[in-house]
């Protein structure tokens, strides 16, 4: 069991109770504002397969790598609450993927997640970039199965009690 954090002396996680347990943040009281969440992510997929995307769209069995990987990002944020413990159900107002070539030898990812309500849209913007990355490797394995997902992070938070930038 977890030693219950005091209040006053340190920081505490935000996701446990008084008595140690794991709980979800109430946020009744909470006013409802505009926020916005952006992260990351990477994809080191090699020289060669980055060369076959930049020729263009790189198609495969599953469908064409980018849009496969951008949808894939887009349903993750959706259902975040569902894969995530203690993340708040959240009627999204936007969320846009984007998937890139990054040179010398990656794919670049970003999820931007929007709306108006009580808390964040970090969990989304993460979930989603990092859905995406995982959709780019499964399509991409059978050509480079040494690939490497990397550099996961949120970029920006803003709307909440504090804003945030990397």
């Amino acid at each position: 069991m977890l030693p219950t954090p005091d209040s006053s002396a340190v920081p505490h996680l935000t996701h446990v109770n008084e008595a140690g347990q794991p709980a979800m943040v109430n946020v009744a009281d909470k006013p409802a504002t505009a926020r916005l969440a952006r992260a990351e992510a990477y994809v080191r997929v090699g020289a060669e397969v980055l060369a076959l995307v930049q020729a263009g769209e790189l198609p495969t069995r599953k469908g064409p790598v980018f849009q496969t990987a951008i949808i894939a990002g887009v349903m993750a944020a959706k259902k975040t609450a569902d894969l995530i413990p203690l993340c708040h159900p959240l009627g999204l107002d936007d969320i846009q993927v984007r998937v890139e070539a990054h040179a010398p030898n990656a794919v670049r990812i970003e999820c931007t997640a929007r709306l108006t309500g009580r808390t964040g849209v970090e969990m989304e913007a993460l979930t989603g970039a990092t859905v995406a990355a995982l959709t780019v490797y499964d399509m991409c394995k059978a050509l480079a199965p040494d690939m490497v997902i990397e550099g996961i992070r949120l970029l920006e938070k803003t709307g909440g009690k504090s804003d945030y930038r990397a």
